[in-house]
Order: C-alpha cells, then sequence, then structure tokens
C-alpha cells in the first residue's frame, strides 16, 4: 500500500519538535514487523512555482496538433508590467483540458521541475512563451500526462506559492501488507502501527464525529438471506449532490500520492473512506435501484455487467447485491453498471458492507477480477468501522458536494463479540528468553486496541499471574495466548530478544532417504541436468494432451477445494506436465537445448471417496489410533524423479557435430539415478502413454518390479503441447527403489580383463537388452561388462533377423585369466542367449 507520511502523522500525537523525517517513518514500521519496500520523497522542484489563473485561450489552428496561446495571471508580483498585456504573462501549452478562469499551476522561468528540467522563456510555435502550465507527472504528483492540474476554484489565489499548496516537501511509503494484517490496508492502521511504534498517543479517525441528521428509519430497505454470509450491511443516502462538484485539491492529492486516480467527488469520497478507514464502499445512483436490496448468492446463469464494462455468469458461489432487476453488485468485488454513479448522479445510495473473506477470495479469482476492495475483504475488514464509514462519506460528499443527508440509516446485521484470550502474565518473558518492564505486556496489548484485565495468580501455571484480552474488532488473528506473545515481542522489538543459538544434541543427521536424494540430484546435476520446481497443481486437460487413456489411473487426481488458480485446480499424478511446462516456457524465450529434471512428490489417490480425515487437538499430543486415522484419509504421495531432454545433448563446434539428444539419453538418465541406490535397472520394451510406442522403455528393479518409464514422447504429444520435436523425457519412482543402509565398495582388480566380441543372429523383434541380460547371466561372475556396439539387418542375415554384436569384458578378481577360461565363459554366455532366445552365432 502506498500512502504519503503527512496523513499518517496527522493522526500521531507528537511533539512540534519531535517529527521523525519520512526515513526514520519507515525505519519504525519496521521495528514493528511491517515490511516497507520503499521510501520515496516528492521529487523536489526548485525556483519559482505559482498559481496561476488562466485570462484567455488562443487556439492556435494552423498546427496539426492543438495548441494554445493562453494569457495567465501569475501575480503582481510576477505579471508583465507593461504593454498590451499587462498583468498577465503569455505561454504556449498543447493541453485542451482546461478554460478560461481555471486555477493551474505555472513554472516560471528559472524554476527546476523533477528530472532537471529547467523553465525558461523561449519562441515556439510564433509566441513567446513565459513559463510553462504544469501536468501532475510534471510535478512528481503522479504518471499521470493525460492533461495539465486544474485546481479547485477558491483553492488559491494568482500568485500564490504552489509548492506549499501542493505538500512538495512530503513523501510516499509503500508497503507490503501480510495477508494477516489487513487493517493495515488502511491510513487508520498503518497510524496505529506508527504510534506503537513511536510509543505516542492515538488518534482514532473512525472515532471523528460529524454533523448529521438524528437515525430516523432505514435509509433503503434491505435484506440478507442467510447463506449470503453477510455479517454487517450499513447504508445511508444522500440527494442533491451537485454532480459537477470537484473533490477539494487536498482530497485528490492524498488519493494521488496513493496511486489512485480522481475520478468525480462521489468517487473520490468512496475510495478516500476506504485508504483512510479501510472499508471499501460502492455507491449507488439511488434513482437506477429498483425496488428493495436483497444480498444473496447467485442463481442459475444470472449475468451482471460490472463497472469495467465486461458481462459476466455468475457462480451459485457468488455473493451479489440485488434489486428488482437482479444483480447490481458483486459482493466486496466491484459494482454493476446499472447503477453507477454517472455525472449526472445527484442521488447516491451508500454502502458500507463486511462480506466473507473465503467468498470474496474465491469469486475473485474465478472471474479473475482482483480489486482494492477484494483486496481488503480477503483479509478480513473491522465490521464495527461500517457505520463510520458511511457517515464520513455522508458528510464528505454534504462538505464538498452540497448534498442533503438523508435521516434514515439502513444498518442490518450485527458486529460479533471478539472472544476474550487468556495468556499467562509472563508468557512473554519465557517465550522471548527475557524480562520485560512491568506492565509491558498491558501496555502493549492496550495499545493494539485489547480490552485488558489482570487476573490473580493461576495455579494451574505454575502460580503466575493471567491476563485477560478482549481482541480488537479489527483484530480477528487474536485467538491464541501465542497471537498476544507476538504482538508484544514485535511491539517491543524483536532486536531485544536474545540471539543465544540453543545447543544442539546429538543426532544421526540426514536420513538414508534423504541422502539419497541428495545423491541424485547432484548426480542428474553433474550429468549435465537442471533442477527446477514446477507447481504442482495441473488442468484437467493435460490428461488428453497427454494421450491417457479414459481408464488411465492416472486421471484419478484430487481437486482442490479452494484453488489458487481455477485452471489448475488438480494435484499433479505425474510430474511430466510441470516438466514440460518448463520446457515450453524457456523455448518461448530462445533455450532450446535443455536438460530439466525434478524431485519431486506426485498425489495418487485410491478408487473412491477418501476417507474424512479427523481435526487433531492441539493441546496434546494425539494418539496413535489418531495419527493412523489421519494417515489413512490421504492418499499415496510417493517420491518420483523426472527429467525432459530437448535439442542438442552434445553441440557442433570447432571440435565436430553435435548429437541431438535421444531415448537412450532419457533411458541414461534413469540408470544413472539406480546406479546411484546401487541398483542396476533393466530395460525392455514397452507402449506406455505419453511415450512414443516404438521408442518406449521399462525399467524394472532385478526383481522385476516396475520403476518408471523412459523414452521419446509421443509426435502428437509434441504437437499438442508445443514442444520441441523428439523430445524425451523420463519418469522413475524413487520410492521403489530399495535403500540399503551400507552399500558395497565395488571390488577393483589389479588383474587385466580379457576382451571378446561375440555377434549373434536372432528374431528382430528380440529386444537387445534381453539378449545382453542372457549373456551377462551366462557369462557368469566373470563377466565385468556386455555393450552392444553394432546393430544389422540385411540379406546376410535373413528377413525379420537382425545380428547384434556385443562387447564382452571378463575379469577374475585374483588372478589373470587365461584365454580358455575366458573361451569358455563366451560360450557358455553365447549357449544361455541361444537358449532363452533362439539366437546364434553369425
Amino acid at each position: 500500500m502506498r500512502v504519503p507520511v503527512s496523513w499518517l502523522l496527522q493522526h500521531v500525537d507528537l511533539p512540534p519538535g519531535d517529527v521523525p523525517s519520512p526515513e526514520a517513518v519507515g525505519d519504525a514500521l519496521i521495528r514493528v514487523g511491517l515490511e516497507v519496500e520503499d521510501v520515496a520523497p516528492i521529487p523536489v522542484s526548485v525556483g519559482p512555482l505559482v498559481v496561476g489563473r488562466v485570462r484567455s485561450i488562443e487556439e492556435l489552428s494552423e498546427f496539426k496538433k492543438p495548441i494554445r496561446y493562453c494569457r495567465v495571471d501569475v501575480g503582481a508580483e510576477h505579471n508583465d508590467a507593461d504593454g498590451e498585456h499587462a498583468g498577465t504573462r503569455g505561454i504556449v501549452c498543447g493541453a485542451t483540458n482546461f478554460v478560461d478562469g481555471d486555477l493551474v499551476v505555472v513554472a516560471l522561468p528559472g524554476a527546476v521541475l523533477p528530472g532537471d528540467f529547467a523553465i525558461a522563456a523561449r519562441t515556439t510555435y510564433g509566441h513567446v512563451s513565459d513559463g510553462m502550465i504544469c501536468a501532475l507527472d510534471e510535478l512528481g504528483l503522479g504518471d499521470d500526462h493525460s492533461g495539465i492540474l486544474v485546481l479547485p476554484p477558491g483553492t488559491a489565489d494568482p500568485g500564490d506559492d504552489a509548492a506549499e499548496l501542493l505538500g512538495l516537501d512530503d513523501a510516499v511509503l509503500d508497503i507490503a501488507v501480510t495477508p494477516d494484517r489487513g487493517y493495515c490496508l488502511s491510513v487508520r492502521g498503518l497510524a496505529r502501527e506508527l504510534a506503537c511504534a513511536l510509543d505516542a498517543a492515538y488518534g482514532d479517525p473512525a472515532l471523528l464525529g460529524y454533523d448529521l441528521p438524528a437515525p430516523e428509519g432505514d435509509a433503503w430497505p434491505v435484506r440478507l438471506e442467510p447463506d449470503a454470509q453477510c455479517r454487517r450491511f450499513v447504508a445511508r443516502r444522500v440527494t442533491d449532490l451537485d454532480p459537477a462538484a470537484p473533490s477539494p485539491w487536498w482530497m485528490r492529492r492524498r488519493l494521488l500520492l496513493c496511486g489512485v486516480r480522481p475520478i468525480s467527488l462521489a468517487v473520490d469520497v468512496t475510495n478516500y473512506v476506504m485508504l483512510e478507514l479501510g472499508q471499501p464502499m460502492h455507491a449507488y445512483d439511488a434513482s437506477a435501484v429498483r425496488g428493495d436490496i436483497v444480498v444473496r448468492r447467485a442463481r442459475g446463469d444470472e449475468k451482471i455487467t460490472t463497472l469495467d464494462d465486461a458481462q459476466r455468469v455468475l457462480d451459485p458461489d457468488d455473493v451479489v447485491v440485488t434489486d428488482d432487476s437482479g444483480p447490481i453488485g458483486m459482493a466486496g468485488i466491484m459494482g454493476g453498471a446499472s447503477t453507477e454513479v454517472t455525472p449526472t448522479t445527484g442521488d447516491v445510495l451508500l454502502e458500507a458492507a463486511t462480506w466473507d473473506a473465503p467468498s470474496v477470495a474465491r469469486a475473485a479469482r474465478r472471474h479473475r477480477l482482483p480489486s482494492e476492495a477484494a483486496r481488503r475483504f480477503e483479509r478480513e475488514v473491522d465490521p464495527a468501522v461500517a457505520r463510520a464509514a458511511t457517515d464520513r462519506a455522508a458528510w464528505l460528499l454534504a462538505t464538498y458536494g452540497g448534498a442533503t443527508v438523508a435521516p434514515g440509516v439502513t444498518d442490518e446485521g450485527g458486529v460479533p463479540a471478539p472472544a476474550p484470550v487468556l495468556m499467562a502474565l509472563d508468557l512473554p518473558d519465557r517465550v522471548a528468553g527475557r524480562r520485560y518492564d512491568r506492565g509491558a505486556v498491558v501496555r502493549r496489548l492496550s495499545q493494539i486496541g485489547c480490552a485488558v484485565e489482570v487476573a490473580g495468580a493461576d495455579p494451574g501455571d505454575g502460580g503466575s499471574a493471567g491476563v485477560r484480552a478482549t481482541p480488537p474488532t479489527w483484530r480477528p488473528d487474536l485467538t491464541r495466548p501465542a497471537d498476544l506473545v507476538e504482538e508484544v515481542l514485535r511491539l517491543e522489538g524483536y532486536d531485544g530478544i536474545p540471539s543465544e543459538l540453543p545447543a544442539a544434541h546429538p543426532g544421526t543427521g540426514l536420513t538414508l532417504g534423504q541422502r539419497r536424494r541428495r545423491q541424485v540430484s547432484r548426480a542428474l546435476a553433474d550429468a549435465g541436468y537442471d533442477e527446477v520446481l514446477p507447481s504442482p497443481f495441473v488442468a484437467p486437460a493435460v490428461f488428453d494432451a497427454l494421450g491417457l487413456d479414459a481408464d488411465d489411473p492416472r486421471r484419478r487426481a484430487l481437486r482442490l477445494a479452494n484453488p489458487l488458480d481455477a485452471d489448475r485446480a488438480l494435484m499433479a499424478t505425474t510430474l511430466l506436465p510441470g516438466l514440460l511446462d518448463a520446457v515450453v516456457r524457456n523455448v518461448s524465450r530462445g533455450l532450446r537445448d535443455l536438460a530439466l529434471f525434478q524431485i519431486g512428490q506426485v498425489v495418487r489417490p485410491a478408487e473412491g471417496e477418501p476417507a474424512a480425515a479427523p481435526v487433531l487437538p492441539v493441546d496434546a499430543r494425539p494418539d496413535d489410533a489418531a495419527i493412523a486415522e489421519v494417515l489413512a484419509g490421504l492418499p499415496a504421495q510417493p517420491l518420483r524423479v523426472g527429467a525432459v531432454l530437448t535439442g542438442a545433448w552434445d553441440r557442433a563446434g570447432w571440435w565436430g557435430p553435435g548429437r541431438p539428444a535421444d531415448w537412450a539419453d532419457a533411458i541414461e538418465a534413469a540408470r544413472l539415478v539406480g546406479r546411484t541406490y546401487g541398483v542396476e535397472l533393466e530395460v525392455s520394451a514397452d507402449r506406455h502413454a505419453p511415450w512414443h510406442p516404438g521408442r518406449c522403455a521399462a525399467l524394472h528393479l532385478p526383481d522385476g518390479t516396475l520403476a518408471g518409464h523412459a523414452g521419446e514422447l509421443h509426435p502428437k504429444v509434441v504437437e499438442t503441447l508445443g514442444l520441441p520435436a523428439r523430445t524425451c523425457a523420463m519418469e522413475l519412482e524413487i520410492d521403489r527403489l530399495p535403500l540399503v543402509e551400507a552399500r558395497p565398495s565395488p571390488a577393483v582388480s589389479p588383474f587385466p580383463p580379457v576382451l571378446l566380441d561375440v555377434a549373434l543372429v536372432l528374431d528382430a523383434a528380440v529386444p537387445a537388452a534381453s539378449v545382453a541380460a542372457a549373456l551377462r547371466d551366462g557369462g557368469g561372475d566373470l563377466v565385468e561388462d556386455v555393450r552392444l556396439f553394432d546393430v544389422y539387418a540385411g540379406a546376410q542375415v535373413g528377413e525379420g533377423n537382425r545380428s547384434l554384436a556385443f562387447a564382452l569384458r571378463l575379469r577374475a578378481p585374483d588372478r589373470t585369466l587365461t584365454l580358455e577360461e575366458a573361451s569358455a565363459r563366451r560360450d557358455a554366455a553365447v549357449d544361455t542367449a541361444a537358449e532363452r532366445h533362439g539366437a546364434r552365432l553369425r
């Protein structure tokens, strides 16, 4: 939230000579736990900057763009003293949003505006321009350059100092408000925090009194349906508003510095009250409201055209404000166009309501309609401030717009009484590890608005005195003693808490599974892969894009009750969607040679409805039966590793031609993971979406357990997802790989190997991996390695056959093998391949 420092200090009672600098204000808010991202002083203008009144305008029509030559009264001290135009100055201006008699801001020759923009008299468009009429952005008051700044009538007189009028000696704080501190999305909340930080008295703007008619009946008939979950709905009506009445300059200035564009008095007042009190408001054109107002859930396929002129189809979960014509507003988000305040509206109905935070959050995400109002309602709004907000808005409209405040006030619903919280008086001391001054706990809790009572010693708490604190209505987050402790600690200063680390108890360090996971990550990184962390949420359409069968268990995904993105509402059942999204994102940014991997959990629910998990107590450790019941309600969440490759595996260069990544590289990545666990994965051909049916490998453990798949993705999947051609991928379930506590170190033989080659002719349908396994089994423990180095298919081996050439490496651990021993083992290996697969020596 952006807020000028001067507005905050207005509500903090400080001695006249003890006003802190903007930087000191920012540091004070940081001390109490707020995230101040920037302290931005308003850029300084140097030299004569005065208020001027436009006396005449001459349109210079001979130019292609609108150009005006204006005579401006800038005060007797600065006006031309002689000649035809004595009493004014001539200024050339290209803006057209002002007329004769308007008050403007003029930079006279010698002034230097923000950005080192020096002003001097110069001849342009056939006239001498003796100064410049300024726009907002030229004065450092915003980014608006749509026209020059026109001051409201009566704001000042010609020749007055404009720098003082505009408040250019101010600064703007940019504060990132966390979700649990919604009350800080207002000057009211931030000023309270600043008063606590400076230990000064605080003046609550919600307690200001206004001279308004005494309430007599309702301002408008309103009915709240029970399912709407609207805690409070306050309405007040003002009539005879002058639609042309301008917003006062002090209000426009504050809106501009907060990043809000002034529009009209009625709209500006509601925005101003929202920024000041934290209560979002809405103004209806009362003449356009038909019948009673009813707050309810949307029905059927109701539609509404919102203030942004977009027609939206409502969801039954949406809360809407309706009249006899149908929905006229989306509760807590945006009003409807049918009752919008127009430039001719003189009869205004003001609304200040308190909506259900989860309902507003869901609707804002569902309709992709974030708004300043929704941002506040999502974080809870003080229900007690609604009446003060309508009174403040009505008074402002009456004061500056000549409106008449109707006597009726509608106030439906109520303000729930916060539940008191009991806390031991010395609990903050025990948590912080230090002793605070006497009375600090009560004083700090009182500063944040709690009603505090100190009780006697509580025998159940070691004889310590207790505190009964009733939180204020704007702090719904204070529900436990720990919440009160946090408030005391942050206001007393986190820097005062001792930073001594406790002695660590001796332990075993990482578990075996954690160590193996890190080893897998390091092994893949060493092999040239980059780790990514994609989103664990997927869209339902991704399963169709992957070509999964209708009964594929990967389609059985858990749906989130409150997703961050309505289009990605399912928990991922495979790592591939997230990895492939990362590929598409990187390729769109010009990176085509990619080797990415991810280690993460997937969610694989069983068939049927998941068991409902019980709510566990927080005051004691749950028993084993309760924990078992919770675990029984959770879906399986196996840990997996996935990898994806595109483009070149070896890049081309002066050293030679490159090599594209292919299915074999994806298989090798899976085998690398297996070797990290001390397992040699067995590779066999398979058909498994989303892989290419002819380039897909199933990866099995030695006991036959399926661990995963690897290979080249199906061309249709590649085309549907916009992936580079021949994209390859691997996915392996780490939880199925055995964890061995002590893996034996490899035995290194000092004796030389015997290298032998064999070429076998067999049916072309027999996988090479199966033949290699047969050779390895037949050769026994002397076979150190079996490697396929050539494949041939042609007339020499017959139709339907192929020749597979393998290099065998044999070695004994305790002696040098003789040629006879090696040949015997080779023959045994060939016999095993012949027995299993009908192979014969070529």
